[in-house]
């Protein structure tokens, strides 16, 4: 009698068992992200949540992408995003600096353990440094501060420094959680699926705050077609690719040599995938960090132009969807040359053997993929450029006001979870035929 996948999956106990791990762990995160930090204005921040405009879309993105524990700015406001800034930033680092390019080069297996190790460490002063840039920014927003006893003068200091400690071990908690998930739970999918959960389960909230607001019946309608569209896109975009064909040389078996066997090289339209996003809003905030300790300059010029950075970088003025786009793109097609560089195809398909038809081995394959690769990449980075400012755009051209947040679910969200999704379907798909399970994943 054939069973079902699905099926197939609740009778395997190892695959069974590392459902359930991932699903409570992934319910203690969601029951953690409600703890808030202590001495919280709510007054202020659910004004601020509330006030549209530039300010309230961004602190709705943030919100969002959060899982809604900034509307509560839970211990865990900031998720797991510091990591993921601290694993770009030694990415990027690993071609500048020769001795670490030589130590990736030498002994990749070693080369990836340091990474990760120094990926923990740097995300500790990341953490610390995001908490304080989210407290004086929000405050900026709001006109008053977030956290009355939060100041680095007079008593406030120790105030302060508790606050920024447990607001970087709620962040150190969530990686940790991650990684629990990946080595006993779903492989490799650990921090990924803990910023899925976080999305979805702001959903539910954000309709219903949708149904209550004004026109129920037309943005519902609205908000639907655009998410088909967007769901759409995101998914020949992910799936795009361009494949570059590859002579592979012939084997001999015996006394008799193979003919040449022609294959592909695939080369994907999105490869920094939703990373450019995030790293360009992380860095969108240090002016405004920077901005804030010379607010109150006694110097005129000095504070108005902090001021004036603090709003345009801050996120309370249009001109920064622009600079948001220009970043989004511009850090695309950085990040991905980075990433293929790193790869090398160029002189691993040499050692192969292998060799595009009409291009030299070694560096002359590398210089040709490489412009290959930038060319496909245009339209990715033009998609993701698009969707960090979606929720500015059709705020412009419909007036949704304090509900402009939920369009992100079509977005930024939906660029996070249709490609956890997917990846999730692989990643089971994967288990089940390591089980001896040789249907394909269907619901029947």
């Amino acid at each position: 009698m054939k069973m079902s996948a699905w099926r197939y999956l609740w009778r395997a106990r190892d695959i069974r068992r590392k459902l359930l791990i991932t699903l409570g762990i992934m319910v203690l995160y969601r029951l953690a992200a409600h703890v808030p930090v202590p001495g919280v204005n709510r007054a202020a921040l659910a004004a601020l949540l509330e006030g549209g405009g530039a300010a309230g879309t961004l602190v709705g993105i943030l919100d969002l992408l959060s899982g809604g524990t900034v509307s509560n700015f839970s211990v865990l406001a900031m998720g797991v995003y510091p990591y993921i800034t601290a694993q770009i930033i030694l990415q990027l680092l690993v071609p500048v600096i020769p001795a670490l390019k030589q130590k990736m080069e030498d002994d990749p297996r070693e080369g990836q353990q340091w990474m990760e190790r120094w990926t923990y460490i740097l995300a500790v002063p990341m953490a610390a440094l995001q908490a304080v840039s989210q407290i004086r920014i929000f405050g900026s927003f709001a006109g008053t501060p977030i956290i009355p006893t939060f100041g680095f003068s007079g008593g406030a200091i120790l105030p302060s420094l508790a606050i920024i400690f447990s607001m970087t071990a709620g962040t150190m908690f969530a990686i940790w959680l991650g990684e629990l998930i990946s080595e006993y739970g779903i492989r490799n999918q650990g921090l990924s699926l803990l910023i899925f959960a976080g999305i979805v389960a702001r959903i539910p909230q954000n309709l219903a705050r949708l149904l209550t607001g004004p026109n129920p019946a037309l943005l519902l309608t609205f908000i639907l077609v655009l998410l088909a569209l967007i769901i759409f896109v995101i998914v020949i975009v992910q799936q795009g690719q361009r494949n570059v064909p590859v002579m592979y040389p012939g084997r001999r078996v015996g006394r008799r040599m193979s003919m040449p066997v022609k294959g592909s090289l695939p080369l994907r339209v999105n490869m920094a995938g939703m990373i450019p996003l995030i790293f360009a809003q992380s860095l969108l905030t240090f002016p405004a960090i920077i901005a804030s300790f010379f607010v109150t300059s006694e110097t005129p010029w000095v504070a108005n132009l902090a001021i004036s950075m603090q709003n345009v970088f801050g996120g309370n003025s249009n001109w920064y969807w622009l600079i948001y786009f220009l970043f989004v793109v511009g850090f695309t097609f950085f990040y991905t040359d980075v990433l293929f560089a790193q790869q090398n195809y160029g002189e691993n398909l040499k050692r192969a053997g292998a060799q595009i038809p009409g291009v030299s081995k070694g560096e002359p394959t590398q210089r040709y993929l490489t412009r290959v690769l930038r060319r496909i990449t245009l339209p990715g980075a033009l998609f993701l450029g698009a969707v960090a400012v979606i929720p500015f755009l059709v705020s412009l051209v419909v007036p949704l006001g304090n509900q402009s947040g939920i369009l992100l679910v079509s977005a930024s969200g939906l660029l996070i979870v249709v490609g956890v999704v997917r990846d999730l379907f692989f990643n089971i798909d994967a288990e089940l035929k390591l089980h001896g399970y040789d249907e394909k994943l269907l619901v029947r």
